[in-house]
């Protein structure tokens, strides 16, 4: 038996089997690789050696390989592989898989994507899309097994088998009546268990637990974890059953948020990974920089406007960086630790106050351990206990204020139904660069004729 070849042997092996033409080869290597590798190969692949890749790929094959790649990759192999195959791909993808991918695309686009389908998968498409972003409607599986608990458990496996390509992805059969009202559940091990003859309304369970179909993506998450579910039901406000939402479901909106989150905590705002081109990378990163820039010619102007205090005492220069730096890691940190928080609870009034409690004593907390900290240094080094008074109690001050305005941001933006990692790290570090300086300087004018 011959050893299996390593991530770049394989990598070397496509391209010339790519440049050799030979499809047979290629299928022979594909064996060795399971679907996350495959795309990961396709990725790595040289740009002309792709639409060659794609040709030999079946539509099964392809239609694994989109659920691998980000929206951007995703609609350019669309693009490179033409309508027909296309149309192909998009009737085999999960309703939930579908509304990621035209998720922020045109209508045209949209309409341009989805011609060739069959009128039914097209209006299960659209309707879809009618949901607002990031709720359980948008997320949701819209096919789904359900029966009458009239039947028998015997009709119900029955019923199971001729739907066989659903049972990869969900782990309970929902019970429905006349109107398609959810009205219970039971699991495919209970199924299995049960006697033939026996009623499904004898062996379902009726305390259900459900989320409405407009409920927020992160809710559903917590529920799902919370119950510890392999899936949860979908319904409407009647009740009717719409679809459901899967743990694999989960996990996606889970790494999505979390990607979401990084990118707005470093003001990147989209995903720049190792492939994306030097140009694109500059331009997503660009605008919050730039905005930053102007922001942070107010800090210029407020250091010219303390000239006369750093001429006198040309020693406060060297606590300049420190002070802001300090204050805008004390602020990231802060504002790192409710986005968090915000992802995996619901937070009300009394826990926000909780909270911001919480954090003023942190400050408090490490304000003063810092603070004395530098206050000592300043003194060692100046020998002046003036110097070390106002650098140590500026320093308490800012930090203070930095872990304040880190707690209150997001949560301010939280309220307002806003996402709360747009109060990016950046942001927040200039904003407590601004507030810090005016303390530094506010403190040192004060003290002005004992440092000189």
């Amino acid at each position: 038996m011959e050893p299996k070849m390593d991530e770049v042997e394989v990598a070397r092996a496509l391209i010339q089997v790519l440049k050799d033409g030979k499809k047979e080869t290629f299928h022979d290597l594909l064996k060795e690789l399971d679907p996350y590798e495959i795309a990961k190969q396709y990725k790595d692949l040289p740009k002309k050696r792709r639409p060659l890749f794609l040709e030999f790929l079946t539509i099964e094959e392809l239609t694994s390989l989109l659920k691998y790649l980000n929206q951007d990759e995703q609609l350019g192999v669309l693009e490179m592989i033409g309508p027909e195959r296309s149309t192909d791909i998009l009737e085999l993808m999960q309703s939930n898989e579908l509304a990621f991918l035209f998720s922020g695309l045109s209508n045209s686009k949209v309409d341009r994507l989805i011609a060739h389908m069959k009128r039914e998968q097209m209006e299960e498409i659209l309707h879809i899309l009618d949901y607002p972003p990031k709720t359980a409607g948008r997320v949701m599986n819209s096919r789904y097994l359900a029966v009458f608990p009239t039947m028998t458990v015997e009709e119900a496996e029955q019923e199971l088998k001729k739907f066989q390509e659903l049972a990869k992805y969900l782990n309970y059969l929902y019970i429905v009546d006349e109107g398609r009202k959810l009205v219970g559940v039971v699991s495919y091990r209970d199924l299995i268990l049960a006697d033939p003859q026996a009623k499904i309304s004898d062996i379902m369970t009726t305390k259900l637990v459900k989320a409405d179909v407009l409920m927020k993506q992160e809710h559903v998450a917590r529920l799902i974890g919370k119950y510890d579910f392999d899936s949860l039901p979908v319904v409407d406000s009647n009740n009717v059953l719409l679809g459901a939402i899967t743990v694999e479901n989960v996990l996606d909106i889970v790494v999505r948020e979390a990607n979401e989150d990084i990118e707005m905590l470093l003001a990147s705002g989209k995903s720049i990974d190792f492939r994306t081109r030097p140009l694109v990378a500059a331009k997503r990163r660009l605008p919050w920089l730039i905005l930053l820039l102007f922001i942070g010619l107010v800090s210029g102007s407020i250091i010219s406007k303390f000239e006369e205090t750093l001429e006198t005492v040309v020693a406060l220069a060297f606590f300049m960086p420190m002070i802001a730096g300090m204050t805008g890691n004390t602020g990231t940190q802060s504002l790192a630790v409710v986005v968090r928080g915000l992802v995996s609870e619901d937070v009300d009034m009394k826990k926000s106050l909780k909270l911001l409690f919480r954090e003023l004593i942190v400050g408090i907390i490490i304000g003063l351990t810092c603070g004395v900290v530098i206050s000592i240094i300043a003194y060692i080094w100046q020998d002046s206990f003036t110097l070390g008074l106002v650098v140590g109690s500026s320093l308490l001050a800012t930090l203070i204020i930095g872990t304040i305005a880190g707690t209150v941001i997001p949560l301010i933006l939280n309220k307002f139904k806003v996402d709360p990692a747009v109060a990016s790290g950046p942001l927040i570090t200039t904003i407590n660069d601004i507030l810090s300086l005016l303390i530094y300087f506010g403190i040192a004018t004060m003290f002005l004729s004992k440092l000189s």
